[in-house]
């Protein structure tokens, strides 16, 4: 194929999000209400977009705190949809920040795209004196166009994540997505992306239509509850979860993911509960409470951890599966 045939145009998918968002007054940048700008207005004018071959779409127009599956389904189905058109190299998905790093993480798992998928946002409002979103949605238009970029990333502040590792770490700061000890994919400097890591496994097709058709298909995501051990925790929780399954089976939870303190360690009458549970048919699965690493596995570990993700990936991860099964 020569170059003028290569795939160029690039689609830009509207969820709504802070980056979206609108402030009475111009120096508020945490009383906003988010998803309220259109995604179209968002991109209109920035230099880096202007020439480019961009279709722009707007796809639910909400708070990402307020994320539900019938959105990931409309998000999955557009997704889809444009990935298989030959001629689109990319996707730009604007998102909020609170819930990001679990739609990163469902697209990545769901749709394993051979093209590149990015999520950015913003930490300010689009009507805040000097707002973040114009420079992420900049530098989201350079991480989309690198050569060789696949699979689902996360852009802010300059910092291009990997859907598995990344993780929103701070409620303010205009970077508040960290990696952890896995660090960042990479960095935009100047519209060019200063790549530390590789990209995630290639696959042979744009993205996965099979499992992505299964997960619209979807009346509902299994039931799981994520729960964490703490110092003086008890069952209680656990045990209600147990008696409302026996009284209101279509109510019950199907699994749960416990963040336990360091290794995976639980209190002892948190984790005789979690026991009684399986017992009785609920998945449990365990995630550390600790912000960076996975737990080590060792003898006698009580519950099986999930791939090493993070609670809030885990809780997704789970109700995914379970719906499949």
């Amino acid at each position: 194929m020569s170059d003028s045939a290569q795939p160029r145009r690039i689609v830009i998918l509207g969820t709504g999000g802070t980056i979206a968002g609108r402030a009475t007054r111009a120096g508020d940048n945490v009383g906003y209400t988010a998803g309220q700008v259109p995604v179209s207005d968002l991109v209109a004018g920035l230099p880096a977009w202007e020439g480019q071959a961009v279709d722009v779409e707007q796809v639910a127009q909400i708070n990402s705190k307020d994320m539900t599956l019938p959105v990931w389904q409309a998000l999955v189905a557009r997704l889809v949809a444009h990935l298989q058109r030959p001629e689109v190299a990319g996707i730009v998905v604007t998102h909020g920040t609170d819930t990001l790093e679990e739609t990163a993480w469902l697209l990545q798992s769901v749709l394993k795209p051979g093209k590149p998928v990015v999520l950015t946002c913003a930490m300010r409002p689009a009507t805040a004196v000097a707002p973040d979103g114009p420079q992420n949605l900049s530098d989201a238009l350079a991480v989309v166009q690198a050569p060789g970029a696949r699979g689902v990333s996360v852009v802010c502040g300059g910092q291009v994540h990997l859907a598995r590792d990344v993780a929103k770490v701070h409620p303010y700061r205009l970077q508040p997505f960290s990696s952890g000890e896995a660090g960042p994919l990479g960095v935009v400097e100047e519209g060019l992306l200063r790549r530390f890591r590789d990209w995630p496994p290639a696959v042979p097709a744009p993205v996965d239509a099979v499992a992505a058709a299964r997960f619209v298909a979807l009346g509902s995501l299994a039931r799981v509850v994520w729960v964490t051990s703490h110092a003086d925790a008890d069952g209680a929780l656990i045990d209600a979860l147990r008696l409302q399954a026996q009284h209101a089976p279509e109510l019950a939870c199907r699994g749960i993911v416990v963040s336990g303190t360091g290794n995976g360690s639980l209190h002892q009458r948190l984790q005789a509960a979690l026991q009684r549970a399986r017992d009785e048919g609920m998945a449990v699965v365990l995630a550390t409470r600790c912000p960076e690493g996975p737990v080590v596995p060792w003898s006698g570990q009580p519950f099986a951890d999930l791939d090493g993700l993070s609670p809030a990936k885990a809780r997704l991860e789970l109700a995914w599966r379970l719906a499949e099964a």
